[in-house]
Order: C-alpha cells, then sequence, then structure tokens
C-alpha cells in the first residue's frame, strides 16, 4: 500500500511546512498532502514543498469545488503540474452546507448535481480540451491553453453514497476520512464499482498514552461526529466517537491497524500524525514506505 502524509499547515508558518516536506522525503513517503482550511491555499502551496523535496508527488485533500470554477480549478491544477514537474493528486470536495452558505453565501441545494456538473467540466478541461457544460449549477464553456501539463489525477473528498458512486463514475477515486474497515470494505469499495484508489486519511499516533490521546483529539474534534455525514461514516464502523476511527497505540498495533485498511480495500494511507512532537515523530518514522 502506497503511504502519503499530511503536512501540517495549521497556524504554522510557510518555513514550518517546507521543513516538514524535507523530512518526509528523507524519511521515505511518497506524497505530500495539503488540505484546505481556511488558511494557506493548498495548491498554491504544493510547488514551494516540491521544490523542498524534489521527487515527491503532491496531492490536495481537499480543495473545496464551490469556491472556485472549474476553469479556474484546472488552470491553476495544470499550472501546479508543471512547475512542480511531478504528479499531482487534485482531491475535491463538496464542503459542507454551513460552510458554502454560511461562509460563501453559495446555495448548497443538491450538491451532488452540482458535483456531477462540475465534474463534467472539468475533465475535458484537464485533458486540454473545451468545457461546455450548461447545467442547473454551473455554466462552463472554454478551455485552458497550458501546453506541455499533464492532466492531474482527480479524487473526491467523499463520504456520502451519492459522492461515492459519482467518484467510481467520474473520478479516479476517493478520499476517505473516519472511514475505518468495515466502512472502507462494506461501503465504498462496493459503491465506487469497479476498480478506484481509495486514498484513507488516518489521524495516527504511535504512543503508549493511549487514552490521553484519545481524550485530547476527541476535545479537538469530537465536534465533527455532530455533521450528518461524519455521523454516517462513524457509523458504518460502529464508532460512537471521532477519537474511535484514528489509529492509536504501539508500533505493533498501529501495524495491525493499517492492515486491516489494506485488506478492505485501501489502496493508499494518507498519514495524519498527532500527540506530541515526540510521538509524531515516532509515527512518521513507523509509516514511512
Amino acid at each position: 500500500m502506497r503511504t502519503g502524509i499530511l503536512i501540517d499547515e495549521l497556524g504554522v508558518g510557510f518555513e514550518a511546512m517546507t521543513t516538514q516536506a524535507r523530512e518526509a522525503a528523507k524519511l521515505g513517503y511518497g506524497t505530500l498532502w495539503l488540505a484546505q482550511r481556511g488558511g494557506w491555499d493548498a495548491l498554491t502551496a504544493l510547488p514551494a514543498l516540491a521544490a523542498a523535496a524534489p521527487g515527491l508527488e503532491l496531492g490536495t485533500c481537499v480543495v473545496p469545488t464551490y469556491s472556485r470554477h472549474p476553469i479556474t480549478m484546472a488552470a491553476q491544477a495544470l499550472t501546479v503540474q508543471a512547475a512542480a514537474g511531478v504528479p499531482v493528486h487534485l482531491g475535491l470536495g463538496l464542503s459542507h452546507r454551513f460552510i458554502v452558505e454560511g461562509e460563501y453565501g453559495y446555495s448548497y441545494d443538491r450538491p451532488i448535481r452540482h458535483l456531477r456538473e462540475y465534474l463534467q467540466a472539468l475533465h475535458p478541461l484537464l485533458r486540454g480540451e473545451k468545457a461546455d457544460v450548461h447545467g442547473e449549477s454551473l455554466t462552463a464553456a472554454g478551455a485552458v491553453n497550458a501546453p506541455g501539463a499533464q492532466r492531474p489525477a482527480v479524487l473526491i473528498g467523499s463520504v456520502s453514497p451519492q459522492s461515492t458512486r459519482l467518484a467510481g463514475e467520474l473520478a479516479d477515486g476517493v478520499i476517505t476520512t473516519w472511514a475505518g474497515p468495515r466502512a472502507i470494505g462494506e461501503f465504498v469499495v462496493p459503491a465506487l464499482g469497479g476498480p478506484s484508489r481509495v486514498v484513507s486519511g488516518q489521524l495516527v499516533c504511535v504512543t503508549s498514552e493511549v487514552d490521553e490521546r484519545r481524550a485530547a483529539l476527541e476535545e479537538r474534534y469530537g465536534g465533527a461526529a455532530t455533521i450528518p455525514a461524519y455521523r454516517a461514516i462513524l457509523d458504518r464502523d460502529g464508532y460512537e466517537r471521532v477519537s474511535d476511527s484514528a489509529l492509536i497505540g504501539d508500533e505493533e498495533t498501529v501495524r495491525r491497524q493499517v492492515k486491516s485498511l489494506e485488506d478492505a480495500g485501501a489502496t493508499e494511507l494518507l498519514v495524519m500524525p498527532f500527540g506530541s512532537a515526540a510521538e509524531q515523530a515516532r509515527t512518521r518514522e513507523l509509516l514511512a514506505a
């Protein structure tokens, strides 16, 4: 199973991000991933990470579709790929109603319709072809002229049956969050309907302080369990709390948990280290390719 790592961009300076990238390259990770969480712009930052860690692949997990028109998204993704000179994995997602309507002021009506029309426009654009989509949620009639740029892979940050099925139809795969082995094996893989990439995003902490780390994780992320889409994913694994989904324990325990994800059908592990600085270093070292 391929292994990539999330570069922590929350509340840190840009130099700290490039330092993380260099360390990941030294350890042997294959892909650097950046989230879009209200701070640094993930796509814009990727070429700087590529310069810090030459040869590593790059990905976003995930960029909201509503904030960028498909023509703009295609132009930026193709520019990043050409500038970085390495494969780029364009992770996209619908975000959530409270963000799209509350922060952007856009309608979140029928998000799956929006995602379908968005992908129908995006794919020809990434191939250097003209988009000609006149849908109910968006219009995209134009092309992006980016000679020599290679098409980035398109992955959908997916938590619902509809978006997962759509990813199987119109994308290269999915990026999961909070999903354990049961959710991946019994829901995600069947819903994709055929060979697709399944990037399993997992919070991981190699530690002897299991209860303390779960409590800290719950304090930070526990509210996600009240978001309906995330609640549904947690329920598929029988998880009561967000922290139940994390991979926490000693080296052997974490290895076993990772293996269960691979056995369920995950093709790639996206490592999101947490815990103390020493625990995060221990985690990064254990899971490096």
